[in-house]
């Protein structure tokens, strides 16, 4: 095959190439995942090492949520590969270039307004992307998530939400997009330089701005109430000297009942979010178990109805939830966050050297059907999704690695801070919260897992909590 696609044009090289390692891209994924749903199949009793971490009734429904994910994947999956190959071999991308074009004419706008063109064709783009992913996505809330009881969403909720996030996204993406098109072409012979200075100066702004602009439209953010938690969690912040300005919770039982907590900001303007999920006191699962009266044994009318006692079904306690922020603060204590902003910067300006290199080959170009243009963003999106792409895999991977050993690392931090026992315990139960199978082929975790398994992370931590 290799020899047959060496005697090819230039151009003719490119564009098999590309859909070459596309492929087998796509056939080393099924394949990692095609190991890992043989666990998922024959694993059907707890190992004896996880036999006092987790219950067989939990392990049975971890077991059969993965192996419904993994199944869905794969057909997902098998879906993109073969949209993607067939827009590639029968022109669809200078075919909506075309489109673009002829929309932008009917509004008086030549082929000189490239930028204007760009921008209808990226709408286009996204448009049919968020159509053909909408039933996939469907699928999974309502099918998938919905049967093994994570989903909390009514379809109008879900037709809502995502609207609005199409709505939101091209409220940014289409700004950001004209303004570096026009920064890379009035740049000059150092516009990768400008160009990735923009789009640095972008992700600072977003990543500034997020959760107080962008995601309290899709969720509700609430203040922590005062109360020993909070005053908890700021005594500990103090303790590191992590400057936490707000804490607040989220209500993303709204959507899903996964459950998460993360916290944002720079310099000395640092918020933490949690999950109502993730607090047993807040999560609605455990609000709908609350106490109820329960007649006398002996039916004696005047007798006092006896109650059950509460049951925290989700969740975890305050000290696991400290044991939880300490293990995130210590990404940022650790340098965590800072070093993937700088892994990320110098890979983006890498990339833009690189692109300023190549833009001006108009045999890539005409590998994907432009024989008579060059336009900026299908040089941006030639070169950023196709050429890069055998790179792209690599970082990823590399990346992966990177994120396991932070995560060890934050983990080690919560030990140091007393919070071992209390770590562990938050994590068997966030494992049970969330159904996530303890058990992983060793090849497919090593390509897929940013976070370690969970019997590794209760290893390391050296203090595993038997229930």
């Amino acid at each position: 095959m290799f020899e047959i696609i060496s005697d090819l044009p230039v151009e003719k090289q490119i564009f098999y190439g590309v859909l070459v390692f596309s492929g087998l891209v796509y056939l080393w994924e099924d394949y990692l995942a095609h190991r890992q749903r043989k666990i998922y199949r024959s694993t059907t009793h707890v190992p004896h090492e996880l036999e006092k971490i987790i219950d067989s009734e939990t392990f049975e429904k971890s077991r059969l949520y993965q192996l419904d994910k993994s199944n869905f994947s794969f057909w997902s999956g098998l879906y993109s590969e073969t949209e993607g190959t067939l827009i590639l071999l029968l022109g669809g991308i200078p075919f909506l270039w075309g489109v673009a074009g002829t929309v932008t004419k009917h509004f008086g706008f030549g082929p000189e307004y490239e930028i204007t063109q760009s921008l209808v064709f990226l709408t286009l783009a996204t448009l049919f992307s968020a159509l053909t992913g909408l039933p996939w996505s469907a699928y999974n809330t309502f099918v998938i998530e919905e049967k093994h009881g994570f989903n909390q969403q009514t379809l109008g909720f879900f037709i809502k939400d995502a609207v609005k996030k199409f709505a939101v996204t091209q409220c940014i993406l289409l700004p950001v997009t004209s303004l570096l098109l026009y920064i890379i072409k009035i740049g000059g012979d150092y516009f990768f330089i400008y160009a990735w200075l923009f789009t640095f100066a972008v992700s600072l702004v977003l990543v500034t701005i997020y959760a107080d602009y962008i995601a309290p439209l899709f969720d509700k953010f609430t203040p922590l109430p005062e109360g020993v938690l909070k005053t908890d969690i700021e005594v500990m912040a103090k303790s590191i000297d992590f400057p936490l300005t707000k804490v607040y919770v989220v209500e993303g039982s709204k959507r899903s009942s996964h459950s998460n907590a993360y916290f944002y900001g720079f310099f000395k303007n640092k918020r933490i979010v949690l999950f109502d999920t993730l607090l047993e006191d807040y999560s609605p699962l455990n609000k709908a178990e609350e106490t109820k009266p329960e007649q006398a044994e002996n039916d004696d009318v005047h007798s006092e109805p006896k109650v059950k006692p509460k049951i925290k079904k989700q969740g975890c306690n305050n000290p696991e939830i400290l044991a939880v922020l300490g293990h995130e603060l210590g990404h940022w204590k650790l340098g965590h966050t800072v070093k993937n902003i700088v892994i990320s910067q110098m890979n983006s300006f890498l990339c833009f050297s690189l692109f300023a290199a190549l833009i001006g080959r108009k045999e890539l170009f005409v590998a994907f059907g432009f024989n008579d243009s060059q336009p900026t963003l299908i040089g941006l999106m030639i070169i950023f999704q196709f050429i890069f792409s055998p790179y792209n895999e690599l970082l990823s991977f590399c990346l992966t690695v990177l994120s396991r050993r932070f995560e060890f690392q934050a983990d080690a931090f919560a030990r140091n801070m007393g919070k071992a026992s209390e770590l562990s315990s938050a994590l068997i139960k966030l494992n049970k919260d969330n159904l996530g199978f303890p058990v992983a082929d060793w090849l497919y975790s090593m390509w897929h897992y940013s976070h370690p398994p969970l019997l590794e992370r209760l290893r390391a931590l050296g203090n595993v909590k038997q229930d």
